[in-house]
């Protein structure tokens, strides 16, 4: 049996605790949840009755046995859209075995298509879920190899597992493999997603105890180190990520550094003001956290790390670090190929049909999961990346439908984008796109109590909301949101300051690599004009 827990609607009823405390836990003030994403078989009928119990019905799970190449269930029908000639015998490929193409790949047979469906992923294993890799996996109430996703039917497709495309013939239709194989296809999704950022001395990146979190065999590394009761842990980066290490650190009482070169922890993602509020956070739980300086050096002795040198001149016996420099997006293998990808991803509108590089919509290459670039039009149709697990889903979904679907019957991905993290016993959410903002306010809840709400605006409106063990509220948020609310809010909501006052958000204002693409244009008359991407 296999379950995940869609954190995104989960709002701490802890139903699934009371009835199964075996598989589901409650942390800090009780909105924390871990889980075991694959219960023992004996507690098969206490997992089902916590999910039939959940309020929001947030955990979803297998029915069955499932296995890659079982023959899948009963489509739903199909109302308009591809012809019937296309379901039967079209050909669809996904380059990508993540969540994002494993949730494409169900809904595309769920809807209906019958045709050959490939799936490719340069991974060995089948689909699995990342979140619990840097929490349970650590904590060592999960084995990282017991995280595959549940399915609720069997996917029918040709799984390529352990072999990366390597390259993309739009005009031939093919996706070129590792293995020097080609698959053809009619339709195809990107849903590469992104890999770790590796430290970047190579020599010190080789040192035993120097590694990123990022994969299976990553967590499992990092398990096994943990496991061994390291003198000290450093943390590279304090996003989401290393926080969330160096939470299960403290958790394990492991000593633990976190060197952090921007202002605060999360900075990047909540901004200075609430970031402030994250290091009050770490500190209290027994955290050296150094923000604003940098490693410099990463030293071993016999290939192993002994120590490191941070850039305000200090030195620390370490016997683990961790890389937590964010992601760089897998669209090496588009090289070449026509398609607007680059360091910021592959770029696409709002129904996920990739653009070219010279901006123009193709009809049958699309779009998902954190490697995708879209417009957001609740946000200024700014062109917005979003490395979240609810936003690869719900995005899944959408490019599913339209590549199944005529220019009638086509969706837009408005999905208001949320995640969230737990850390230190509290549980972390966020809804909209909080890192555009100019201003935030606490709109509810105590920050000294470690439980509140932060509305976050920009110029005048509401465009995200987090919440700190608060998230009962979420879905209001979400709401206003969706409604364009004036910011400050103008509401009354139980639990509010007596006055709202909004301060800078405190966003970091440096231009990121990842935000832009630098092209030439080439020709002179119009149908000679072309866009050519300059690589970085």
């Amino acid at each position: 049996m296999r379950l995940v827990v869609d954190l995104t609607r989960c709002q701490g009823y802890a139903q699934c605790a009371f009835l199964a405390p075996d598989d589901f836990t409650m942390q800090g003030q009780g909105e924390a949840l871990l889980y075991d994403p694959e219960p023992a078989d004996e507690r098969r009928e206490r997992v089902l009755r916590a999910a039939a119990a959940c309020p929001v019905q947030a955990i979803v799970l297998d029915r069955g046995p499932a296995r890659n190449g079982d023959r899948a269930a009963v489509p739903a029908p199909r109302r308009g859209g591809s012809t019937g000639d296309f379901l039967r015998t079209g050909r669809i490929v996904v380059v990508g075995a993540s969540l994002a193409g494993a949730r494409a790949a169900g809904a595309l047979r769920y809807k209906g298509f019958r045709g050959s469906l490939t799936v490719i992923g340069d991974e060995a294993h089948d689909p699995y879920d990342r979140p619990p890799l840097s929490k349970q996996v650590q904590e060592g109430r999960v084995d990282a190899g017991h995280t595959g996703l549940p399915r609720r039917r069997a996917i029918e497709a040709d799984w390529r597992l352990g072999v990366a495309a390597t390259g993309l013939d739009l005009a031939a239709r093919q996706v070129r493999l590792a293995d020097g194989s080609s698959v053809g296809f009619d339709r195809l999704l990107i849903a590469t997603g992104v890999r770790a950022r590796p430290w970047p001395d190579p020599d010190e990146a080789a040192l035993e105890g120097v590694l990123v979190l990022r994969t299976r065999e990553d967590a499992d590394g990092l398990a096994r180190l943990l496991a061994g009761r390291p003198r000290r842990v450093l943390v590279i980066g304090a996003g989401f990520t290393g926080s969330e290490v160096a939470s299960v650190c403290r958790t394990l009482d492991i000593p633990v550094t976190v060197a952090e070169a921007g202002a605060a922890p999360l900075v990047a993602a909540l901004g200075g003001t609430i970031g402030a509020i994250a290091a009050e956070v770490q500190r209290d739980a027994g955290v050296d956290l150094r923000c604003g300086v940098r490693v410099s050096a990463l030293e071993g002795e016999g290939g192993r790390l002994r120590r490191a040198r941070l850039s305000d001149g200090s030195t620390l016996d370490v016997d683990v670090a961790v890389a937590a420099l964010g992601g760089i997006r897998n669209v090496e293998w588009l090289e070449g190929s026509g398609l607007a990808s680059g360091p910021w991803g592959v770029a696409c509108d709002a129904g996920c049909r990739a653009l070219d590089a010279n901006g123009l919509v193709t009809d049958d290459v699309f779009v998902a999961g954190d490697v995708a670039r879209a417009p957001q039009p609740a946000f200024g149709y700014q062109f917005l990346a979003l490395e979240h697990w609810g936003n690869a889903v719900a995005q899944a979904e959408v490019a599913a439908h339209n590549m199944l679907s005529d220019q009638a019957h086509r969706w837009p991905h408005l999905e208001v984008p949320v995640f969230w993290s737990t850390q230190f016993g509290h549980e972390i959410k966020s809804v909209g796109v909080p890192n555009i903002a100019d201003e935030v306010v606490v709109t509810q809840g105590s920050v000294p109590d470690r439980r509140f709400v932060a509305a976050y605006g920009r110029r005048g409106r509401l465009v995200g909301a987090v919440t700190v063990d608060h998230s009962t509220w979420l879905d209001f948020y979400k709401g206003q949101i969706e409604r364009a609310a004036p910011f400050p809010p103008r509401w009354r909501t139980v639990d509010q300051p007596a006055a709202l006052e909004p301060e800078p958000a405190g966003f970091p204002t440096h231009p990121s690599p990842t935000q832009d693409a630098t092209v030439v244009l080439t020709g002179h008359d119009p149908d000679e004009r072309r866009a050519t991407l300059l690589p970085p």
